[in-house]
């Protein structure tokens, strides 16, 4: 019997991007609700507890209100939004970590699926505190360019108007206060003794991300045998080769794609390391795909690299 799928919020941009993912696929089924019972109650009881598996991609109290209405202990959840990445009985979503992150992922019932900036910095920086290479005290720094669908559908119609804020036509920084909401999953994941200094920047185009992270006083070569050790035969995460091939990076180059790769590049002491992904991609719909897959025991790539 096909397992049976529900999408709550499936009418915002994550749920949307986790659909089209899953749209054509013949060894699943997808529970729909009526347009206009979305948001009732009762209706989406009734489909959060006949479902095998869900998808909240809702505001963070509205998939809190969500977990508390599954009374089914069979229901597994990937909840897409911040309410419990950093939670007690929730695994975060991120296999390629660990070993142990995969074999949690595999049995979870209750799984966190990454914010996007904090795929982007995980990715670098949990192998490096993790095996040793950088401390967990380390002053990290950190920016991150993104596509302008991140931010769901008000943003993107901001964007996308025809009498749109002409300053939209350059990237803007934002989160000035030091205190994006990614932060907390970025120190925790990591082990990290403080939060690192994060700058979000988003820009003018759609889809796309490329997080980088700063790590002045460590030779490029040592960041890059650690990282390259550390993905090696993982499907969806990868490190280019030392010596990138294009003398600059392009935050859209993964966009429309599931994977991640890291590039690594500097000279001397100084070394930067770059998470280049989609942001609609393994920096979310993808990654919630992909932590479906490994829960149900499809094969891992399902529905991302074809």
């Amino acid at each position: 019997m096909k397992p049976e799928i529900y999408i709550d919020g499936q009418e915002g941009t994550t749920g949307l991007q986790i659909y089209d993912r899953l749209g054509s696929r013949e060894d699943i089924h997808l529970l729909r609700i009526a347009p206009d019972k979305r948001k009732d109650t009762e209706a989406r009881r009734e489909l959060l507890n006949a479902a095998d598996l869900v998808f909240l991609c809702l505001p963070d109290a509205a998939a809190k209100e969500a977990v508390a209405l599954i009374e089914n202990p069979g229901t597994r959840v990937i909840d897409a939004s911040t309410a419990h990445r950093t939670a007690l009985g929730w695994d975060y979503g991120f296999p390629e970590l660990s070993p142990a992150h995969r074999e949690a992922v595999c049995h979870s019932k209750r799984v966190a699926n990454p914010g996007c900036h904090a795929s982007g910095f995980i990715s670098s920086v949990y192998p490096l505190v993790a095996d040793g290479i950088v401390p967990a005290d380390f002053a990290f720094t950190c920016s991150s360019l993104t596509g302008y669908t991140g931010g769901g559908k008000k943003l993107i119609a901001e964007y996308e108007d025809s009498d749109r804020d002409p300053r939209h036509k350059s990237h803007r920084i934002y989160a000035l206060g030091l205190q994006h909401k990614h932060l907390p999953e970025m120190q925790h994941v990591c082990g990290l003794t403080r939060p690192p200094v994060f700058s979000p920047v988003l820009g003018d185009f759609p889809q796309g991300m490329a997080t980088t992270v700063y790590l002045p006083g460590f030779e490029p070569a040592r960041i890059h045998e650690a990282l390259a050790k550390h993905y090696e035969g993982q499907a969806l995460v990868s490190v280019a080769p030392l010596g990138y091939s294009e003398p600059v990076i392009y935050a859209s180059e993964k966009a429309g794609r599931n994977d991640l790769e890291l590039i690594v590049t500097g000279t001397g002491e100084q070394t930067i390391v770059t998470a280049l992904f989609d942001n609609l991609g393994k920096g979310a719909s993808g990654a919630a795909v992909q932590n479906m897959n490994l829960m149900l025991g499809f094969a891992e790539t399902a529905g991302l690299l074809d």
